[in-house]
């Protein structure tokens, strides 16, 4: 499906195309994108990068430890979406090669971290003990009010000059997250208070080459651009950056 008209189009990839046309399109429409919005996911073609902007991956379920590891046993608590992770893996080493402009929320963030040969950490109680546990509890989509924990921004970071700040206060809904770092990318935000025996929590990562725009983060930047706080202000500068970069 494609919204709107334009030379160029951004592909949102998701696996709920309701959910997505609530919760992420509108904020994108909101920061000016007056191009098409095309939502792709399992069901349909890999879409051709031919005329296309910029990728940005939505959250959703958990991803498959077997995409990091053919050894490493599905955790009980985990509820992966094989056909989101099937689909999405050559989409984005596709816009990856292709340069594209990306952007990754939640589930989007973790996908960016595998598919460039990253691993995940599938349960954060277990790795983090209770410091693992705001970031499943923070909010839902329907009721993003709570930010339970703060991001501390890397200093010097992209992403701090992104979102114009040293830190700032999160919504969170998720269990899985990043473990090891893919190759070329770095992080760019850690959580403040949550570490684990290999350090402290990835919250936000960006790519390492400086000519290439691509970021992930952690939590659910869609559900806070209508706050008017500094969270609000964050995620609103988040979106008009990638917006830019579509552009650009």
């Amino acid at each position: 499906m494609t919204w709107g008209k334009g030379v160029s189009s951004i592909l949102v990839a998701c696996g709920d195309r309701a959910g997505a046309e609530a919760h992420y399109l509108p904020p994108l429409r909101a920061a000016g994108w007056a191009g098409g919005l095309e939502l792709v996911g399992p069901g349909g073609p890999l879409p051709a990068l031919e005329g296309v902007a910029g990728l940005l991956l939505c959250g959703g379920d958990d991803i498959h430890p077997r995409n990091w590891d053919p050894l490493e046993p599905l955790h009980p608590e985990a509820e992966p979406d094989e056909a989101r992770d099937a689909f999405e893996l050559p989409l984005l080493r596709a816009a990856w090669a292709a340069r594209l402009p990306i952007l990754g929320i939640c589930r989007g963030e973790q996908i960016l971290n595998v598919a460039l040969g990253g691993s995940l950490f599938q349960h954060l109680p277990e790795a983090c003990g209770p410091a693992g546990l705001p970031h499943r509890q923070g909010s839902s989509a329907e009721r993003p009010q709570r930010l339970p924990h703060e991001v501390v921004l890397a200093p010097g970071s992209r992403l701090a000059g992104v979102l114009g700040a040293a830190w700032v206060a999160v919504n969170s809904r998720h269990h899985q997250a990043v473990r090891r770092l893919a190759p070329g990318l770095r992080a760019a935000a850690w959580a403040a208070e949550t570490a684990h025996a290999e350090g402290p929590l990835v919250e936000a990562l960006e790519a390492e080459d400086p000519g290439r725009w691509a970021f992930g983060v952690q939590w659910h930047p869609e559900n806070l651009v209508d706050r008017d706080d500094a969270a609000g202000e964050a995620a609103r500068r988040l979106f008009a950056a990638f917006l830019a970069a579509c552009r650009g």
